[in-house]
């Protein structure tokens, strides 16, 4: 009996595996992990051979304790992979942990999203997207036949699109999942559909993110995301490792935005350390200031919220924001206090990291270089 039951099973399975490439991948998968770099087909980022080095000189450990807690076994405990310092443009700490060291390729998971805004800026800055304030119709023609022609640039950056959207990556039929682990998002986005008006109110959906990235890749006109990235970002900041953006399949694939930028923390920290001097790298404007400051700046108007601006987080509106993705990765920034903060990790864990960031931050900003 037992056996015709395990039997029935694993007809079942493979029937559904082999009729949904999508529900296979995520019945296999499961749930994103650190691993999930080698999952997907990808496009490669080139590191530069004369890459930046941050100066590691006067290297110290953290605070003993830091909000009542041992700092170091606090990290661990929380499933912590990396764990970086940076002020003035020295590396005051980096601690590696659970096997992780500073050459492993960590997934960026939705700090993506903050990646994908840089490049925005760029293509306005060139010309490439005339302003914010375009209808998204106007690169994506397609959804004006699903009312999306009131749905502006300016509305996927903000969150504030109205788009019908299901967040969960546990359902293997949502919208999230959907676009993680499917393997054609741009069929996927002819599909969507509005459920409020645009300008109206705050949702952290990916979708958004998503559609911002088809808007850049059709304003490129035949270059691809990634590509632009390599020009505009990772040569310039002399990344020091070659690096990936995931996309959805192999043959004319379509970078996930949303996500799946896979690097490592010390090049993730240079992203921080371009928004800190306000899009300036080594004397060369990369991104106009013009667009960091609109990036970053407290804005509540036409539904948005006081905690997030252009596919950036605002833990202290006005004075710090941050690159935040699923699991716990984070890419923290505080120009007042000149710090910078990368936190890579496993899980979340058991940890406000926001509060954690601006504590650290003030703890810094208090010592004497």
């Amino acid at each position: 009996m037992c056996k015709k039951i395990i039997l029935q099973i694993s007809i079942i399975f493979v029937f559904l595996v082999s009729t949904s490439c999508q529900l296979g991948r995520f019945v296999f998968y499961n749930f994103a992990d650190l691993k999930d770099y080698k999952k997907f087909h990808s496009r490669a980022l080139i590191a530069d051979s004369l890459h930046y080095n941050f100066k590691t000189v006067n290297l110290e450990k953290l605070p003993k304790e830091l909000n009542g807690a041992n700092f170091e076994k606090f990290l661990e405990k929380n499933k912590t992979v990396a764990f970086i310092v940076i002020r003035n443009d020295t590396i005051k700490y980096e601690k590696y942990f659970k096997g992780y060291e500073k050459k492993s390729i960590v997934p960026s998971f939705s700090m993506a999203k903050s990646v994908t805004s840089i490049l925005i800026g760029c293509a306005i800055d060139e010309g490439f997207i005339k302003s914010v304030d375009e209808p998204i119709t106007k690169y994506i023609p397609e959804l004006s036949k699903n009312g999306f022609d009131k749905v502006t640039i300016k509305h996927l950056l903000q969150m504030t699109s109205g788009i019908k959207f299901n967040e969960s990556y546990w359902n293997p039929f949502g919208d999230a999942a959907s676009f993680y682990y499917g393997l054609n998002l741009r069929k996927k986005i002819s599909k969507m559909k509005l459920k409020a008006e645009p300008g109206k109110q705050f949702e952290y959906v990916s979708g958004n993110t998503q559609l911002l990235g088809l808007v850049l890749e059709r304003s490129l006109k035949g270059k691809t995301i990634t590509t632009y990235l390599q020009e505009k970002i990772w040569m310039p900041l002399g990344m020091e490792y070659d690096a990936s953006w995931s996309i959805d399949r192999k043959k004319n694939g379509l970078e996930k935005t949303f996500c799946c930028l896979n690097a490592r923390a010390r090049d993730f920290a240079k992203l921080g350390r371009l928004y800190k001097n306000k899009g300036n790298w080594e004397g060369k404007q990369l991104v106009s200031q013009k667009w960091v400051e609109e990036s970053t700046k407290l804005d509540t108007l036409e539904g948005s919220v006081n905690y997030y601006q252009y596919q950036w987080w605002l833990p202290t509106p006005n004075k710090d924001f941050m690159a935040e993705g699923i699991l716990g990765q984070y890419v923290y920034v505080n120009p007042q206090s000149d710090v910078i903060i990368v936190r890579l990790g496993k899980k979340e864990g058991n940890a406000n990291w926001w509060e954690m960031f601006t504590s650290l931050s003030k703890a810094y900003s208090l010592k004497k270089d």
